[in-house]
């Protein structure tokens, strides 16, 4: 059973973003107080009195415009009129009724949809008084809030859930959907990749960097296996972040990898890689996420895949050999090439990020690992500074990135070098392709060599 949509539309800077997070209960939508901040549509769980509902905030509408992204953004909007159970109408009450606030009332009066007209920025009895003006539109009763403050807010929400169809509300089921967020510096294609995947304009697409400014969520079935798709604002140099707006889009693109379970890193082909490019994918990697390195816009490299022809292997194997020089730390992301415009190879990024969702959830059992462990020391044992480096138990305790914790006579000893010769040799036996593998070595406790070789080939209890 889906959940009922409330959508916030209005004007720009009315507030919008600001009562979002105020029914959220949270800070999500970016907020500040310079028109235009949102353009995608956002949305968000949020719960009233036991009720669970979803919450679209929506970029602000302007009417009889030619700019071709303001247009965008209104259709954005427009979508989310479509799809809401409830709309909240939000007006100002500072700015008083202008011609914009008309236009869009004319627009939902024919929507369909219970609409609720809300006056915000009501912070005192004469703003109070003076937002009787927006009776004249003809919506019934008009609400007056604080966003900001909260005043009001409780009787909106009272409001929205009464309107909500009398249905039991859905069980609290735990979020077990794949999570891939599509990361990269700006304007190398990541919301048409998403556009691509869904088959519908679902998020902006401008070539102004920068247009994608909040991490947006959508939903998806790929071959019977739910998938949330996490678009996210272009990762820029720290040194380049400006004023708070590119602040929050960092911090909200960085918060999209956390939660992320595959990161899509796109680039652009036809630049090659450069440093935007590396900065995004290094921190996917720092933070233990998958990777799938996405080559967006291959049809200008290749042209030839337009009309048709296979893939030409010679430039293929020439980017991912540059590739692997540039980036060594994502040597385990496969890459895929793609052109998001051309819709071309667009089941194989999701296929592999598949793939490599299945290698982030991988356990290996206790016993095999010591076996492969034991067998990798034996073939290849490690000396520094004249001393034996023994390694005495191996378990995986936790996976999301896959982690072997070793059991050694010193850990100093391990030097990275031979880190990578474990990790090659589970590569070799397990694939892993696409996630990083953790590596870790603690001192062995006061049980004897014998003992842990001992408890390394007990029955093994840990399953996949």
């Amino acid at each position: 059973m889906s959940l009922p949509l409330v959508a916030i539309v209005g004007r720009p800077n009315v507030g919008k973003s600001t009562l979002f997070n105020r029914l959220l209960g949270k800070r999500v939508a970016i907020v500040e107080g310079t028109p235009g901040i949102t353009r995608d549509r956002l949305y968000a769980n949020a719960n009233w009195n036991g009720r669970d509902f979803l919450v679209v905030d929506t970029g602000g509408i302007m009417m009889d415009t030619d700019d071709p992204l303001t247009e965008q953004v209104r259709l954005q909007a427009e979508i989310a009129i479509e799809e809401a159970n409830v709309i909240i109408f939000m007006v100002d009450a500072r700015d008083g009724l202008t011609p914009t606030d008309i236009d869009v009332a004319d627009r939902l009066r024919g929507s369909g949809r219970p609409v609720l007209l809300t006056a915000n920025k009501v912070d005192n009895s004469r703003l109070a008084m003076d937002a009787a003006e927006f009776h004249s539109l003809g919506l019934g009763e008009l609400y007056t809030v604080s966003s900001l403050h909260g005043h009001g807010v409780a009787d909106l929400l009272d409001s929205i859930v009464k309107l909500f169809e009398l249905e039991p509300a859905p069980s609290n089921l735990e979020d077990d959907n794949l999570k891939l967020a599509i990361i990269g510096r700006p304007n190398v294609g990541k919301s048409s990749l998403l556009n691509a995947i869904l088959g519908s304009e679902r998020a902006i697409v401008s070539p102004i960097p920068g247009t994608t400014r909040d991490a947006v969520d959508t939903s998806v079935i790929y071959n019977g296996r739910p998938i949330v798709l996490i678009d996210t604002a272009g990762i820029r140099r720290a040194g380049q972040i400006q004023g708070s707006v590119e602040y929050y889009t960092f911090l909200r693109a960085q918060s999209a990898i956390e939660r992320c379970d595959v990161a899509l890193l796109v680039t652009d082909a036809s630049e090659f890689l450069i440093d935007g490019d590396k900065r995004a994918g290094g921190l996917a990697h720092d933070m233990g996420r998958g990777c799938v390195v996405v080559v967006n816009k291959w049809d200008r490299v290749d042209p030839g895949i337009t009309q048709g022809k296979p893939p030409n292997r010679r430039l293929i194997l020439e980017f991912s050999d540059a590739m692997r020089k540039q980036c060594g730390f994502l040597h385990y992301a496969p890459l895929v090439f793609a052109s998001a415009s051309q819709c071309f190879s667009i089941p194989e990024v999701l296929d592999t990020a598949l793939s490599a969702a299945e290698s982030f959830h991988l356990r290996i059992p206790t016993g095999e690992l010591n076996r492969l462990i034991s067998l990798a020391e034996e073939n290849h044992p490690l000396m520094e500074h004249g001393r034996a480096f023994h390694i005495y138990y191996a378990t995986m305790p936790v996976v999301k990135p896959p982690t072997v914790q070793l059991f050694v006579n010193d850990p100093e000893l391990l030097h990275f070098s031979y880190q990578r010769y474990l990790e090659n040799r589970i590569r070799d036996a397990y694939g892993y392709e696409g996630t990083p593998i953790i590596i870790k070595a603690k001192r062995a406790g006061p049980k004897t060599r014998a003992e842990w070789q001992a408890a390394s080939t007990a029955p093994n209890r840990t399953s996949r």
